[in-house]
Formats: C-alpha cells, sequence, structure tokens
C-alpha cells in the first residue's frame, strides 16, 4: 500500500516558480513510476509529467517542456515537481500518482493517487 501526499501548492504570478513535493508511505514507492497530472476547472484531469522508479526516465508534455522538471529522492520517498516561468494557463489542482508502469499519460494505469493540491497563477 501506497499513500500519497501532496505540498507546497499556492497563488504565484505569472513568471514565478513553485515548488510541489508528493510524500510518499510505503516501502515499496521506490519501485513505482510516478506522473503528475493536473485538473482545471470544468476540464478533464490531464497528464503533465513523469519519471521512473529509478530517476532515469522522465516525459513532460510539450506545453511544459523546459519550464518543468520532475525529479525524485527514493531515500525520502518524495518526487518534486519544480514549476518555474508559471502561465495562468497553469492554474489547476495538481496531483501525483504511482503506477507500476505502462503508458504514463494512461490514468487508469496508476495505482495510487494523492489528494491534490491547489496552483493558482495570476495574470
Amino acid at each position: 500500500q501506497v499513500q500519497l501526499v501532496e505540498s507546497g501548492g499556492g497563488l504565484v504570478q505569472a513568471g514565478g516558480s513553485l515548488r510541489l513535493s508528493c510524500a510518499a508511505s510505503g516501502r515499496t514507492f521506490s519501485t513505482y513510476d510516478v506522473g503528475w497530472f493536473r485538473q482545471a476547472p470544468g476540464k478533464e484531469r490531464e497528464f503533465v509529467t513523469a519519471i521512473s522508479w529509478s530517476g532515469g526516465s522522465t516525459y513532460y508534455v510539450d506545453s511544459v517542456k523546459g519550464r518543468f522538471t520532475i525529479s525524485r529522492d527514493n531515500a525520502k520517498n518524495t518526487v518534486y515537481l519544480q514549476m518555474n516561468s508559471l502561465k495562468p494557463e497553469d492554474t489547476a489542482v495538481y496531483y501525483c500518482a504511482a503506477t507500476r508502469g505502462g503508458d504514463w499519460s494512461v490514468k487508469t494505469l496508476y495505482d495510487y493517487w494523492g489528494q491534490g493540491t491547489q496552483v493558482t497563477v495570476s495574470s
């Protein structure tokens, strides 16, 4: 069993930065790939980025490439999402989720989800 808790969200002006954290409980967390998703009001939850269990592989959607960086520290059971050059369109609830593998963009392949953290970017 893995439990995920996101933190680090908040209100920031356009062009600013935030770092989200996804803290996990459970001895097996280091064996899971982790993804970040986001959901804006009235929209579907969308895939943003993911990192392999070892941290050796990452993937970003085009809209955040070059601005967001995902990383993990398995010793601390934590995955991070550094978000720079934030835009108003990045406003959403951000969720982390853990999967054993497969197509990272497919929500149904994720076994565990956090409760989400709100990110609001003002223009």
